[in-house]
């Protein structure tokens, strides 16, 4: 009996430890997945702003579609507002549990930056110290111009020798020439997309796709 009695601390500090590695082993896989889940929205949120800021890219560009003078910089990929870019990370980011402040979105030359901070905690009540602790991950995303555009140099306008000019005055008796037709628009040529040359039709001007545009990737994504 007096046997019996001794054991019996000694089981229930076994089983306490087991049930405290069994709690700690938790907490750590708690963790792990809360950290993937930060990443997860933080890939979503940096993806989201190239995406965004390169459905601006397009959409400028059809505004100024039938002036060519103006394609360079939608071409090299300028011309889209940060904010905007950076407010629809923040969206993407809140569906996927995480938080984004607008400073955490930072512009690259051609791409974003983010940093969020998982909305979900791990509890104190399961290990001392780690409550309230939230993950943090980061993300960039990049912007890649697949287009470049060279205008086809202006063909030169052959002279007038004036000595060949008409020296008569028209007899105002004689019936007028009637007015040359109105001469077609002629394509927009000199746009080429991922080794693919394009024209565009002025009368219906139409852009290659995004896709075709712009390539959006994670930076560190071999893809």
């Amino acid at each position: 009996m007096t046997d019996q009695g001794q054991a019996f601390p000694a089981y229930v500090t076994v089983i306490a430890g087991v049930l405290f590695l069994a709690f700690v082993y938790f907490a750590v896989g708690q963790a792990a997945v809360l950290r993937n889940g930060a990443q997860t929205a933080a890939d979503a949120a940096a993806l989201g702003a190239a995406q965004d800021a390169r459905d601006q890219l397009r959409e400028g560009w059809l505004e100024v579609i039938d002036d060519p003078t103006q394609w360079h910089g939608y071409v090299r990929g300028e011309g889209y507002i940060v904010d905007r870019a950076c407010r629809r990370a923040t969206e993407l980011a809140s569906r996927n549990d995480a938080t984004l402040l607008l400073r955490d979105c930072v512009p690259l030359d051609l791409g974003f930056t983010v940093t969020v901070q998982s909305q979900g905690t791990v509890g104190e009540s399961i290990v001392p110290d780690t409550g309230g602790q939230q993950a943090t991950a980061s993300a960039s995303a990049v912007i890649e111009p697949l287009c470049r555009f060279e205008p086809p140099k202006p063909s030169s306008e052959p002279s007038i020798d004036p000595s060949t000019e008409p020296t008569t005055e028209p007899d105002p008796s004689s019936t007028p020439p009637e007015e040359p037709e109105e001469e077609a628009p002629v394509p927009i040529a000199g746009l080429t997309c991922d080794g693919e040359a394009w024209e565009i039709d002025p009368e219906e001007p139409v852009l290659p796709g995004v896709d075709d545009l712009f390539r959006i990737r994670l930076t560190g994504d071999d893809e």
